[in-house]
Order: C-alpha cells, then structure tokens, then sequence
C-alpha cells in the first residue's frame, strides 16, 4: 500500500488537559478532564476488543471522501490488517479502532463501518467487534462484521491495545455553540497548537444520555443517477437519523494537516449500540437540543506518536 509517514511529538496529557478545560467549560454547564489508568473498555459500555488505548500508538488516514465523490471507486477495497502492516505495526499484537466505510464486497451493500478489532499471532487470531450499520427499505440494522474488510475511506487508531494513562473527558448539557463533542476537543487543540504542533488523537466515547444525529450511507446509487453533481446530491443521498442514548463512538481526530498537504480528514467518528437487536448507530455528526434528557458524554483518548497517510486518492 502506498503510504506516507509523519513523525508526532504531542504534549503530555497533562498539558492536553489543561488547553482544553476551558472550552470544554464553555460548551457544556458541567465538565471535566483528567488524566487517569484507562478503565478496562473491553467491559460496558464500551465494549471494545481491547482493554485500552496504549502502547505504540498510531493514527492512519485512508482513501477519501474521492473514493465516493463522484462517484464510488469500486476497486478501493481493503483489509484492517492488510492496514495494520501498512502502519507498520507488530503483527503479534496489537488493534484498531475508528470510522470508515464497510466492506460492501462482502456485505452486497454500502454501509457504515466502526472498525473495533485486536490480532495475536501474526494475524492469525482476530477478535473481531467491529460493527456494520446498514440501512435497507428504510430499516437501520447493526450487526458484527464477518470479515475484516473495509472499503472507500477509513480513519483508524492503533495501539497494542494495553492499559495506560490517558485523557477522561466528561460533559453534560450543552450550553454553547459547539454541537459537535469531538469537534469542540478538535477545535480546542487547533486554536492551542494551531499548525505548530498536530495533535492526533484516537479514542472511544458513550453518549450516555440525550439524542444525537447520526447519518448512514444506503447501498450505491443506481448507475443512471451518477455521478453526483455536487456534495448537496450526496448529502441528499445519506440517510440522516436522530438517535437516543446509549450509543458508543469510536472517533479519531486532528488538530490540523500537517502542511496542509494530506488531505486528511479532521474528524470521524462511527457508532454504534452494542445492544443486539438495538439497531442504532451510524456516523456521528452532534448532539440535539430540543431532547428529553440532557447529553452527556464520558470518553477516553490517548495520542498518536505516528500519523500514516495510506492509499491518499490525491495523490494518485
């Protein structure tokens, strides 16, 4: 795979914290940050594959928003572990998190992808909790992947999956602006660091309570109604839901592009209910506030040391 490789030197998470109490405190009436053990996020409400978010932590970008746009490229199609070693990561251990497109050369559909996975034993087993959220005939339906494919676009954080020490961010009833929980942290780091110093930061989060927006790609557009004109075709094309609480998020994101020169992709987050037979989830865009309840989010998220650009369509 082609991939560019961006040396990271991130501030503590001491320093992360402090840059970011203050907008978080103007955003959300109640909040908090700190840095703690990573609880076990293999147990609820989490339900990853590992236990946390250290050890040789790497973010990748993959493909891009010109893999759909357009109109689909159907031979932009990989696997998370074929990913992995393009990241160079070790193939006795190690997993990925994240947001992207699922692999609709083995599902017959478009959907929605949060990849959540580990490997042992040069790949040869695979715990694999990553979740598919489709939509067909108007019926949202979650399910585990059986494969470990993905397709289009993926943004993924890697790590061996240890306990460590990372950044606890909480947050109940917006008060402010910032719909968005992740971009309110994202845009926290690049008003702190600006273009000086990227932050990449890779993590899980649970809207614990409150309705949030969600959208979910359905199966590709009839050959007839390609390409898309322009991107309000395409958001016309999505599918756009408003789901309650409980929900778990899998997001990576950056403070800024390195030299403005990757094309990244600033923010992606994917979720999903754990619960079977609770069909929610989808790409997390922000919190509504005319919901019953107020939201609230609790998350953990570590830094990336290493940022790859993989399979970069701009390039091309």
């Amino acid at each position: 795979m082609d991939a560019q490789k961006y040396l990271l030197s991130p501030p503590g998470l001491d320093e992360l914290a402090e840059k970011l109490k203050v907008p978080l405190a103007s955003n959300y009436e109640v909040s908090t940050i700190s840095v703690v053990q990573c609880p076990d996020l293999r147990e609820a409400p989490f339900y990853l594959a590992t236990e946390g978010l250290s050890g040789d932590e790497k973010v990748a970008d993959v493909g891009g928003r010109q893999n759909l746009f357009p109109r689909p490229r159907f031979n932009t199609t990989w696997s998370l572990t074929e990913i992995a070693s393009a990241m160079e990561m070790s193939q006795e251990k190690g997993s990925l998190i994240g947001a992207g497109a699922g692999p609709f050369h083995v599902v017959g559909q478009n959907c929605e992808l949060a990849p959540n996975l580990k490997w042992e034993s040069q790949f040869v087993n695979i715990d694999n909790q990553t979740r598919l959220v489709k939509i067909a005939d108007g019926t949202v339906t979650v399910e585990k992947s059986s494969s470990a494919g993905c397709a289009l676009m993926v943004n993924l954080f890697g790590s061996l999956g240890e306990s460590g020490t990372v950044l606890k961010i909480t947050a109940r009833k917006r008060i402010g602006d910032g719909k968005s929980f992740t971009e309110c942290i994202r845009s926290a780091l690049s008003a702190a660091y600006g273009d000086s110093n990227i932050i990449s930061l890779g993590g899980a989060f649970v809207v614990k309570s409150g309705k949030a927006r969600y959208h979910i790609m359905p199966d590709f557009p009839k050959e007839e109604d390609l390409p898309f004109e322009d991107y309000e075709k395409l958001d016309n094309w999505l599918t756009y839901h408003d789901f309650d609480g409980p929900i778990v998020c899998l997001s990576v994101l950056h403070s800024a592009d390195p030299d403005g020169k990757l094309d990244l992709r600033m923010e992606h987050t994917h979720a999903f209910s754990p619960v079977t037979g609770r069909n929610t989830g989808g790409h997390y865009h922000y919190d509504i506030e005319d919901s019953d309840e107020d939201v609230e989010y609790e998350g953990y998220f570590n830094t990336a040391k290493v940022l790859y650009r993989i399979e970069n369509p701009t390039a091309a």
